[in-house]
């Protein structure tokens, strides 16, 4: 079994980071993707071994409703806000997969999340994009994890990361998980951000990860770096 433990971000400096942790999730890339030579140096500042996972530029899933959007560099034009977000089958689509591509590449990373926003349903047109864009995707040997994070019936969500052959990524205090060799868990906290997960919380997080042959395991909440911390010492001691 391979545990994975991490955060969604650098809580620290990425030298005292990598030094106890060897997983994280990389946001830059979804608000607005680094330069290539930005994120081949991020890949040689950390140690052989250490993974890097990063979210899907915004561009494929988000709508340009969305408040995220302040964060681009560049206003979008009224052409390219008709063809942004929600999987759309559009040239802006198209080249936000192209430039998160080549940003995986250069960090070396294996696994490419797509979160998706609360308002991105199981609309019909919403499932026909999902299924045209997954479905024509040239993935290579990436691994794609999807995060529905809108009201989608848990069988539905897992039924479709199965057609589509995504990997679910989820909290497991808030949806249960599938059976599966692989999971990928995202904390957001039990009880919202400023939640610290308990002794007893890491305790029956061990749990999800029975028999699992890969887990990633990424804290995403106000105290991520310690409670990231403290569940690696404790899976480190713990005999699956």
């Amino acid at each position: 079994m391979q545990i994975k433990v991490g955060c969604c971000g650098f809580p620290v400096g990425r030298k005292e980071y990598a030094a106890k942790l060897a997983l994280v999730e990389v946001q830059q890339t979804f608000y607005q993707p680094p330069r290539w030579a930005t994120a081949r140096r991020w890949r040689g500042e950390v140690p052989p071994g250490f993974d890097f996972t990063l979210k899907a530029w915004q561009l494929i899933t988000h709508e340009p409703t969305s408040p995220t959007y302040r964060r681009l560099k560049e206003p979008l034009t009224p052409e390219e806000r008709g063809q942004a977000g929600a999987f759309r089958p559009t040239p802006l689509v198209k080249r936000a997969w192209e430039v998160t591509r080549e940003i995986a590449v250069a960090l070396a990373a294996r696994v490419i999340l797509f979160q998706c926003p609360p308002r991105f349903g199981p609309t019909p047109e919403n499932l026909a994009n999902l299924r045209r864009f997954f479905g024509e995707l040239d993935r290579g040997d990436f691994t794609l994890a999807w995060e529905a994070r809108g009201k989608w019936p848990r069988e539905e969500f897992l039924a479709l990361c199965r057609e589509l052959h995504l990997l679910p990524a989820l909290d497991p205090f808030a949806t249960l998980p599938g059976p599966g060799p692989r999971v990928y868990f995202r904390l957001h906290g039990r009880n919202g951000y400023r939640y610290a997960y308990t002794a007893t919380d890491l305790q029956e997080l061990a749990a999800f990860l029975k028999d699992r042959q890969e887990a990633y395991v990424l804290f995403n909440n106000l105290s991520m770096w310690p409670d990231a911390c403290r569940f690696s010492d404790f899976i480190a001691k713990r005999a699956f």
